[in-house]
């Protein structure tokens, strides 16, 4: 392919995606204490929800190095590619996408190099890497992707719902949900990270209550595309696919599991939705 794509690892794309894609997917770093591990490459995602169980303290990750993008880049160009289009997490939650523009800076009149700001995580950002992936493929130029990408971004939406605050707030990311720092151990804290920043969408006093938010986010709107169910290895995904299935059979969505890079943040067993809103 003349244009090819580059992404994070808090796309949360599996191996045999990144594969079929042939998308590269530059790790992000997660720190257990003095222990150093690179996302998806030495630490899978079963491997860290049990580390995060067991951990004393929460654990940190930290955006790729400049010179990881540039490598990646370089190997695209060695590949064939004439341009390279790379989707990052959203800038306002992580540095990762300036080590990205670092990199394409650095490869100025070598490489033609697009950097995109996806104002996403975890199968938000998949499903745009996806469908950038399709659009490449079928011949689309790197300004046709840039587009594409863009018109999605504005079109991604993420919510979820958090068993457990404490992640959040101790990794610094609670943003626009300050307010729920006050409040019961108890409440679920729904948050609403479609502008690519977290925001505080309401409070559920239950577990099954904050399930049934999500459902009737989805269930008030009259059409949405590529619904994925993205969890931290919860328990009771099955709860959530079962509350979907009158308008959303199991077998029409997407269900991921949420890696370490956005897990880190946002803590076990959290349940997600994404979706793109039609144009």
């Amino acid at each position: 392919m003349p244009v090819r794509i580059v992404t994070d690892s808090a796309a949360d794309l599996l191996a045999d995606e990144v594969s079929s894609l042939g998308v590269e997917v530059v790790p992000l770093s997660i720190r257990f204490g003095n222990d150093e591990y690179t996302d998806g490459v030495d630490l899978s995602v079963a491997a860290f929800y049990e580390k995060l169980a067991s951990a004393d303290a929460l654990p940190e990750t930290a955006a790729p190095a400049p010179g990881a993008f540039e490598a990646a880049f370089r190997r695209q160009a060695e590949a064939g590619a004439d341009a390279v289009v790379c989707i990052n997490l959203s800038e306002g939650l992580s540095a990762t996408i300036q080590s990205a523009r670092n990199a394409a800076k650095a490869l100025e009149g070598e490489l033609d190099v697009r950097v995109v700001d996806s104002r996403s995580i975890t199968s938000g950002l998949g499903t745009q890497v996806k469908l950038a992936c399709e659009a490449a493929a079928g011949g689309a130029s790197a300004d046709d992707v840039v587009a594409l990408v863009e018109s999605l971004s504005g079109r991604t939406h993420v919510i979820g719902a958090l068993d457990t605050l404490e992640n959040l707030k101790k990794g610094g990311r609670i943003g626009g949900a300050q307010a729920l720092l006050g409040s019961l151990l108890s409440i679920k804290p729904l948050l609403d990270i479609s502008t690519g920043e977290v925001a505080e969408a309401g409070k559920a006093r239950t577990r099954k209550k904050a399930l049934e938010w999500l459902r009737d986010q989805i269930f008030a709107l009259p059409e949405v595309e590529h619904l994925t169910v993205a969890h931290g290895m919860a328990p009771d995904v099955d709860d959530m696919l079962a509350l979907l299935a009158s308008r959303f059979p199991a077998d029409t969505l997407e269900i991921t599991t949420i890696g370490p890079t956005i897990g880190t943040h946002a803590g076990p067993r959290v349940m997600g939705l994404t979706w793109i809103e039609p144009a």
